[in-house]
């Protein structure tokens, strides 16, 4: 590794670059206008910059270039100041992409029908780009992804422009970065890992430190210069590979401590231990101990799929991650953990699941949001369709269940109320939306089979619930 320690990194596009963005005239373009790229795009506007949003939905566009909002905690006021001060644009015509400085690359990277990762979108996009790069400017990735993304799908792409941005070793301490290019730069590539937690109201996209890292160290810096304008903290990482990495183990740490306590959650029913008691135990000790939840499955954009982007890479070092695979072996056997126990439960009322009515609560991976992405309810819902339920469903942020890559369940929201809940032979929490009146939930549904622990501080009926 050939790094000159005590080089400080100058370029003149590097510089060009960085008078724009202290100036605040850089403009910015984000391509994915969804959970992550909306808030960022919003977030560039509010600091100052002239923000572009490109997306492929012409819907998506159409409302917020009338300052309306489809993902509910994005309030539509603030889309319509920033649109009325002229801050933050929408389109649909990416030929726009020529006149940004610095281009944010927020699109999806699901697993394909193998569960391995399917990159198409990242690759579209890049090959997008690629016709309108022009020397100066900054492209950044920020959809989670495996280690050498960056280097070995998206450089080799955008250098079809005949532009280059060679791959150059350098040293960082989180703040700064010193290296030598050794060769001329002429665009600048970054990975900056989206960070997003949507409904979070205890950390803003801005609160949440930013890791950034650049193909070489004129990139990073680049990438620091801007992202500096709109986060509160910055940290630096000595590769993009090592910026990959870092998303996918905060990730992979979640569904692994998820899937112990669902591991342990199974046991304890055996033993008539309630887990919710002994999480809450474990976690009044004040050091060694972070509390995780069990529930019927992962959701999200991140969990449930993050994982897997490294055992697919890891094959291709032959090394074999069993621990990460049982874990997402685990999570993704909860939603038929929750069908058994809900049959069971129908069984000790001489019923069976076959032709009983049952009302599913909640569609959302998690409560009080409106994001329905890999949600373990879909997944319920299918479940009991193919064992001959009859299902409906009811959730606040959902009057239609949308269409999705891997379910089309065409169903419409059925209200709550006494007369409907009594109605049903079962009904299943499966996100526990603040809004739900638990107790009158209890007292005139039939059974309920809570798989989220949301009736804890019922007392009255007690006999009605099953937790799973």
């Amino acid at each position: 590794m050939n790094v000159n320690k005590g080089t400080v990194v100058t370029c003149e596009i590097l510089a060009t670059f960085q008078s724009k963005v202290e100036a605040k005239t850089a403009q910015v373009g984000v391509i994915g206008l969804g959970y992550v790229g909306l808030p960022l795009a919003l977030l560039f506007a509010r600091n100052g910059f002239a923000v572009s949003g490109f997306d492929l939905d012409p819907s998506k566009v159409t409302m917020l270039q009338r300052g309306e909002s489809y993902i509910r905690h994005i309030s539509e006021s603030v889309i319509a100041e920033h649109v009325d001060k002229k801050r933050f644009k929408a389109t649909t015509d990416f030929s726009h992409l020529r006149e940004m400085d610095a281009i944010l690359i927020c699109v999806p990277t699901p697993l394909d029908h193998h569960r391995e990762p399917d990159l198409s979108f990242v690759r579209n996009t890049a090959e997008v780009i690629t016709p309108y790069l022009r020397r100066g400017q900054l492209v950044v990735l920020e959809s989670t992804t495996y280690p050498g993304t960056t280097e070995e799908d998206v450089l080799p792409i955008l250098e079809k422009s005949g532009l280059h941005s060679p791959i150059s070793p350098y040293v960082t301490d989180g703040r700064n970065v010193t290296g030598s290019e050794g060769q001329e730069v002429e665009f600048l590539l970054a990975f900056s890992p989206e960070r997003e937690d949507p409904g979070n109201k205890q950390f803003q996209t801005q609160q949440i430190p930013k890791i950034i890292a650049g193909v070489n160290a004129s990139s990073a810096r680049a990438t620091q210069a801007l992202y500096s304008r709109a986060f509160e903290q910055t940290h630096l990482v000595s590769s993009t590979r090592a910026a990959e990495m870092t998303k996918i183990l905060e990730n992979t740490y979640r569904c692994v401590n998820i899937a112990l306590v669902n591991e342990l959650k199974l046991l304890c029913l055996r033993m008539g231990i309630d887990i919710w008691e002994v999480i809450e135990a474990a976690k009044t000790k004040p050091f060694g101990f972070t509390a995780f939840y069990p529930g019927p499955g992962l959701g999200g954009h991140c969990i449930p799929i993050d994982p897997f982007y490294l055992t697919w890479k890891a094959r291709e070092y032959e090394f074999p991650t069993r621990f990460i695979e049982l874990a997402g072996e685990i999570n993704s056997s909860m939603p038929e953990h929750v069908l058994a126990s809900l049959a069971d439960a129908l069984n000790h009322r001489k019923q069976c699941l076959q032709d009983a009515r049952v009302l599913v609560l909640g569609i959302s991976y998690k409560k009080d949001i409106d994001d329905p992405r890999e949600s373990p309810s879909l997944k319920i819902i299918e479940l009991l369709q193919a064992s001959g339920a009859r299902v409906d469903y009811h959730d606040p942020y959902f009057a239609r269940l949308p269409k999705m890559r891997k379910y089309h369940l065409q169903l419409e929201s059925v209200e709550p109320t006494p007369e409907a809940l009594a109605k049903y032979d079962v009904v299943v929490i499966a996100t526990d939306h603040s809004t739900y009146d638990y107790p009158a939930i209890v007292r005139h549904a039939r059974l309920v089979v809570d798989t989220r622990n949301a009736t804890r501080e019922v007392r009255e009926h007690r006999e009605r619930i099953v937790r799973c």
